[in-house]
């Protein structure tokens, strides 16, 4: 693994840089708690295979204090006791929100999240979906080195 990434492209896309990282920063801000957007930004990763991010949020979530059984089984969330309901619809949200193989994702992930987000905690989580898929696509794309 090369020491930089395949381009500099935070220099090179500096102004739409500043807008993502604008936009994450909002995203942190917003009506979700921390912790459950940083495990959808983890899960996110997991699926799209951007180590960075992996790392970056993985260390995020540890520092934090998670319980390291609950990060370990993560990527089957869906079978681990370790996710309480609210979690559980968030990250199947995410995940049909990262996976759109045939188009808008399923009634059954959307109508999940009603229960336990109102409208604003609904679009907050979705642009959290949006913004760490596009920084993805950045990283295991472009290639950035680990810390």
């Amino acid at each position: 693994m090369s020491a930089s990434p395949r381009v500099p492209y935070f220099r090179l896309a500096n102004e739409a840089i500043k807008g993502l990282l604008a936009t994450s920063k909002a995203v942190h801000e917003s009506s979700i708690d921390p912790t459950l957007m940083e495990l959808v930004f983890l899960r996110v990763s997991q699926i799209n295979g951007c180590g960075y991010c992996m790392d970056m949020h993985g260390t995020a979530l540890r520092k934090g204090g998670i319980e390291p059984r609950k990060l370990d089984t993560l990527p089957a969330w869906h079978e681990s006791r370790f996710f309480d309901a609210r979690e559980r619809a968030a990250l199947g949200w995410a995940e049909a929100l990262t996976r759109l193989p045939d188009g808008a994702p399923a009634d059954a992930a959307f109508d999940a999240l009603a229960p336990h987000f109102d409208e604003k905690g609904i679009s907050d989580l979705s642009v959290g979906v949006a913004v760490i898929n596009a920084w993805n696509r950045l990283g295991a794309g472009l290639l950035p080195p680990l810390p």
